[in-house]
């Protein structure tokens, strides 16, 4: 089954209504597309003020609407969904977390900063099926230079 194109169209008109075309994206999410990135994310965070994302489901949204819309046609990754919700799900999410005072405070966006992908919590050590696992000792440490030398050393997102 693939989507008619004019309710779509007339969806995405009434979406974009009067706004200046400039600060507007339309994304047509389809698994063809250049693959999102966090770069893409900032970028779009900085330079528009409306995203209309266009879904389809099952077989697509016939394609004439994404050269009718001159949307950017996009993928969250190497791999094919039912639908285009969640890929729509994830660029709101990644889009909307660069926004100014979306996190409270901009150093709180994790690729801003130094952040390793281990955290930890109480207890100090976890004991699960007869094993200890222990919170570094540099985290429980104080030292504040050796927290962040241990962060960069342990840093998933550069």
């Amino acid at each position: 089954m693939v989507l008619e194109p004019e309710s779509v169209l007339k969806a995405a008109a009434k979406a974009i209504g009067r706004k200046d075309p400039r600060s507007v994206l339309v994304l047509f999410f389809e698994p063809g597309g250049t693959q999102f990135t966090t770069a893409m994310a900032d970028g779009w965070a900085s330079r528009y003020r409306h995203l209309v994302l266009i879904c389809g489901r099952y077989e697509g949204i016939d394609a004439r609407v994404k050269y009718a819309l001159r949307a950017t046609t996009l993928s969250i990754g190497p791999y094919v969904l039912t639908g285009g919700e969640l890929p729509a799900m994830v660029v709101l999410d990644c889009v909307t977390r660069r926004l100014p005072g979306v996190l409270g405070d901009d150093a709180s966006v994790e690729e801003r900063r130094v952040a390793s992908g281990d955290v930890y919590t109480r207890p100090e050590v976890l004991r699960w099926k007869g094993i200890d696992y222990p919170v570094p000792a540099v985290l429980r440490g104080g030292n504040h230079k050796e927290i962040e030398a241990w962060k960069r050393s342990h840093d998933t997102l550069s």
